[in-house]
This record gives structure tokens, C-alpha cells and sequence, in this order.
């Protein structure tokens, strides 16, 4: 328990993202008397990599991302991270309905939002997306999507991306009617609001944390910075979670854990181009994804975007990959040189020569000028015009580098939990789908870090309650999807047309 001066306490949350709210809440719905200190460098919750305009917010649950159906060698499609994407996401939904019937969260309109989620292509990819349909539609996960290469069709679902465009060319595209928009800065807020109503719960912003080291007793000790005073103060806990973004890799460099050793991060920046006419925002209400030129990262897949931000209407278009040396929006050029180290030179220069393509591909985005991104809106909007949109910056990602035995070392698009071998203390690196699957990744941590208390019949039972697949799978159990999927539909007000709860 936190003593009286406040430098002790059960958990230290690192971070004021969706990751270290989704673990907060759960450690306290679990164990209520475990006291829980959380710091984050800015004013505010979710201003980071959850905030509305710096995540994609697509609500990831590999309907519409062509990047997680690649194609293989042999010419088939490989679906298994679509799956396990978009189980995932039903965990994630399951755990925001529990919270929303026990009102610990608002009304779920405040960050949930049913949209239909849709794959576009043409060209050369249109043989590619019939392959991928008729893949994924035999697993009931994906059982509801559509497929069309009728351009009569495509006008009713996206006419807006039709307008304008050459009869002749082939396009086709999917549609999955109850896809969702997700304002996760919304959501991660609201969490934090409800966890600083709770006993033993200490949220302090405006707080950096400089150093992490462990003392004779154990405990990790953890030197903040007062960002308005400057005053620097050391508080202990028994676990952390470094949940701080881009900046988790540093900090669990300055650790010092031994499983820490050989990651290294590749920071990539991104900017979006943002509608300012609102006859054409009405006119699109979809998420359309393309697909992603070759060799570019995963973040950088185009998508037109409809969103729901501060109860408004928006419409994105992008996102333009760049380089940065930062490894947060708000953080500073130094942040990449600084997180060299000997045990990860090796890996992070084996990872740059092994992507040189990727290298070239942000060089060419940065130079990229306005009248270039609007070409590239071209192909998905062919009647856009440049007086109706406007550029923004959005999010940054620090995506994985780590070493590999074959190649040195390997860059990683996905999302990795490292944590020390005792469970102490634990660290999220890289990005994509990341928030959308912020309660399936602190499962795993809480079985990992807490692995007494999670196999305790009081854990089980309460896990269970607020997730009712948990332990069972949804990948392959029919009915006990459509019976969940129902269920978190009508909690959470979504589309329920295809879903019978009776």
C-alpha cells in the first residue's frame, strides 16, 4: 500500500496512453485495494500516439486492412493474423461493454461508433482482393463481408471514390457493415477520469520520468522530474509498466534489464491531409484502406478516413510517411541517438541495410510536395481538389528493432511486450494494431507479470465476468461469436442488423 509520503506503492503505470489506462483498470477491478501511481510528461491523458488526430482510430479488427492478409509466395493468402486481429478486437469490445454496463465508462457514443469498414483496389489488385474475400468470408469472423466488382455497386457504397473515375479501370472492393470508429483519446480519458475517483489511485501529470533503477530491496525506484518546478523526486514500486508510446523504448533501455539488450526503435512520423469542406465530409461515410505501395511501412497503409472527433465529423485522407529523429510528437530530435546503445548498434544497422527500400520510400514521402499528395488522394477521391483539404501532422510511431540470429538484426511492425524474467517490470514497443488490441496485450502481460494471481480461481472468476470468452477462443468457436459479437453490439449501441442475440 502507498505509504504516507507517497514514494511507495503497489503498481507504477508509465504513461497516460490507452495501454496503461486498459492495465489499470483491470488491476483494479481485480485487486480494488492496490494502490497505483501513474505519471505522464504532458498536461493531459491520451495526447500521444491515443489521441484522436494522432491514431488511426479505426477500431483495428482486420476487416479492411489489406496489410495484415499478405500474399504469399505460392499465390495463396495468408489470414491468420486477420484472425487473431480480429478476436482480439472482440476482446476489446467485450471489456468496454462490461465498463459501460457497470457505467464506470460514459454513454458508449463518446468513443465508440459503428462505420462500415471497406478494402478498395484496382488495377492489378483487384485479383488480389477476390483471393483475399474468398479467403477470409469461410471463417465466421469475416462471414458478413461483401465483395463487388459492379461499379454500380461501388457507387452506393462509396460514391464520393467512384465520382470522376475511368469506366475502363477495374476496381473492386469488400464491405463489412459493422466495422467501428474508435476514438481511443476519448475512451483513454474517460478511463483515467473514473481511475483517479478510485482509492490509492495517483495520477501526476506533468511529470517525466528520467531514470529507472533497482534498489538492494527489489524494487524498481523511479526518478521523476516535476516538468513546472523542475523538482526531481525518486518513488519505488514493486511493478512498472512502461506504457509511454514512443518513449517506452528509452526507459526500459535505462532499466537495465537483461532482456532489454539488442532493441533498438525506427522512428515514423506522419501527416495527414484533412477535409475542410463539410458538403464533401457528408458525402463519405466509410473507412476505405487501400493498399500499400511496396515497401512502406505498415502505419503508412492509405486509407479515406471517416471520423467521429469531439462529436464532429471529419474526413482524413493519408497518412504521408516521413522521418523523424523523435520518438513522440512532443518529444526530442536527440531521442533516436540517445537510445543507441552497444548491445543494439549491431541489430539496428543490420535492420537499415535489410530495408533500404523502406529508407528510400520516406525519403521520397518527405519531399513529397502538396500537389504530389493530392495526386496520391487522386486515386482514391479523382475529383479532389486542393482548396478542400488541408495538411495536419499526425502521430509518431517507433516501430521494433531487434536482434536476429540469420539477419543481425530485424525491423517489426507489430506490438511486442518485453519484460524482466521475474515479471517485475514490463514495457509495450511498437504500434500497429496497438490500441485496438490494448486488452488482449494486457491479458498477456497480467499473465505474464502476475502469473499467482491470475491462476487464482478470485482472478479467473472476475476476468470471466468482465470478459466472457476468456479462456475460450473466438477464432474458432461459431456461435460463441455470433452470441458475443451480438451481445457487445447492443451494449455498445453498434450495427446489430446481422446478429441474432435470441
Amino acid at each position: 500500500m502507498t505509504n504516507k509520503s507517497g514514494t511507495q506503492s503497489d503498481i507504477i503505470l508509465i504513461g497516460a496512453g490507452i495501454m496503461s489506462a486498459t492495465l489499470g483498470m483491470l488491476l483494479k477491478q481485480l485487486n480494488p485495494g492496490l494502490s497505483i501511481q501513474i505519471f505522464e510528461r504532458l498536461d493531459i491523458a491520451a495526447a500521444e500516439s491515443s489521441d484522436a488526430w494522432n491514431n488511426a482510430g479505426t477500431g483495428h479488427s482486420a476487416f479492411c486492412e489489406l496489410n495484415y492478409t499478405p500474399e504469399k509466395e505460392d499465390g495463396t493468402i495468408d489470414i491468420s493474423k486477420a484472425i487473431k486481429i480480429a478476436g482480439s478486437f472482440e476482446e476489446s469490445k467485450q471489456f468496454w461493454s462490461y465498463l459501460v454496463e457497470k457505467e464506470i465508462l460514459p454513454p458508449p457514443g463518446s468513443f465508440i461508433r459503428s462505420i462500415p469498414h471497406m478494402s478498395f483496389v484496382w488495377g492489378n489488385n483487384v485479383s488480389y482482393l477476390k483471393k483475399r474475400y474468398e479467403a477470409l468470408c469461410v471463417n465466421h469472423l469475416f462471414a458478413e463481408m461483401q465483395y463487388s466488382a459492379d461499379a454500380k455497386q461501388l457507387r452506393e457504397w462509396i460514391p464520393l471514390v467512384m465520382e470522376g473515375r475511368d469506366g475502363d479501370q477495374p476496381v473492386a472492393a469488400t464491405r463489412m457493415g459493422f466495422g467501428t470508429d474508435v476514438n481511443f483519446g476519448s475512451l483513454t480519458r474517460s478511463m483515467f477520469l473514473h481511475l483517479q475517483t478510485l482509492p490509492s489511485v495517483n495520477a501526476h501529470f506533468n511529470h517525466e520520468v528520467e531514470d529507472i533503477d533497482r534498489d538492494d530491496d527489489k524494487l524498481w525506484q523511479i526518478k521523476v522530474r516535476n516538468v513546472a518546478t523542475n523538482e526531481s523526486r525518486k518513488v519505488k514500486s514493486r511493478f512498472v509498466f512502461i506504457g509511454a508510446g514512443g518513449g517506452s523504448l528509452p526507459l526500459l533501455l535505462k532499466s537495465g534489464i537483461p532482456e532489454s539488450k539488442g532493441y533498438g526503435g525506427f522512428p515514423v512520423s506522419g501527416q495527414w491531409l484533412k477535409c475542410i469542406n463539410p458538403s464533401v465530409i457528408e458525402r463519405h461515410n466509410a473507412k476505405v484502406y487501400g493498399k500499400a505501395a511496396v515497401g512502406s511501412p505498415p502505419m503508412s497503409v492509405p486509407h479515406l478516413d471517416t471520423r467521429m472527433i469531439k462529436d464532429k465529423k471529419e474526413l482524413l485522407f493519408g497518412p504521408y510517411a516521413g522521418f523523424s529523429t523523435r520518438f513522440l510528437k512532443q518529444g526530442s530530435l536527440m531521442d533516436l541517438p540517445k537510445s543507441l546503445r552497444l548491445g543494439n548498434i549491431v541489430p539496428m544497422m543490420a535492420a537499415g541495410l535489410h530495408n533500404i527500400p523502406l529508407t528510400k520510400y520516406l525519403i521520397q514521402q518527405v519531399r513529397q510536395s502538396p500537389e504530389e499528395r493530392l495526386e496520391a488522394l487522386k486515386e482514391y477521391l479523382p475529383n479532389a481538389e486542393m482548396g478542400d483539404w488541408k495538411l495536419e501532422i499526425a502521430g509518431l510511431r517507433v516501430q521494433v528493432i531487434k536482434k536476429d540470429e540469420a539477419e543481425g538484426g530485424i525491423l517489426e511492425f507489430g506490438t511486442e511486450v518485453v519484460s524482466a524474467a521475474d515479471g517485475s517490470i514490463a514495457a509495450l514497443l511498437g504500434a500497429s494494431p496497438g490500441a485496438s488490441t490494448a486488452v488482449s496485450i494486457m491479458l498477456g502481460l497480467l499473465k505474464r507479470c502476475f502469473p499467482d494471481e491470475h491462476a487464482s480461481e478470485q482472478w479467473q472468476n472476475k476476468l470471466k465476468d468482465m470478459i466472457p470468452s476468456f479462456g475460450q477462443s473466438l477464432e474458432t468457436d461459431a456461435e460463441m461469436c455470433k452470441k458475443i459479437r451480438g451481445r457487445s453490439s447492443e451494449v455498445l449501441k453498434l450495427n446489430r442488423k446481422i446478429f441474432n442475440t435470441q
